[in-house]
């Protein structure tokens, strides 16, 4: 099993920016491929961005290339999202998600096999 725990949601203004983590606890980290994912009142959740263990392979969202950028740091067994220049239509709950597997592709389209509990970001306009 793996838990994984997000944090650094919050209240920010249009262009501002915000640096989320995601805490992962359990089984072996480094051989998992990891991403994030949101989802708005509303509406479905959506991929956002994926990060093969190596960081060799990422895929980000259309809508946040550009501005977001994932990263990890295996040694503190920790996943980042830097997101800058907030939109209003950025603001969900965002989810930290982990396949069982190195496969950043078969993790864009949700196949996570673990998912935490989310963290809210609200961008204002």
């Amino acid at each position: 099993q793996v838990q994984l725990v997000e944090s650094g949601g919050g209240l920010v203004q249009a262009g501002g920016s915000l640096r989320l983590s995601c805490a992962a606890s359990g089984r072996t980290f480094s051989t998992y491929a990891m991403g994030w994912f949101r989802q708005a009142p509303g509406k479905e959740r959506e991929f956002v961005a994926v990060r093969s263990w190596s960081g060799s392979i990422t895929y980000y969202a259309d809508s946040v290339k550009g501005r977001f950028t994932i990263s990890r740091d295996n040694a503190k067994n920790t996943m980042y999202l830097q997101m800058n220049s907030l939109k209003p239509e950025d603001t969900a709950v965002y989810y930290c998600a982990a396949d069982s597997t190195d496969s950043p592709s078969r993790l864009r389209v949700g196949n996570a096999a673990y998912w935490g509990r989310g963290t809210q970001v609200t961008v204002s306009s």
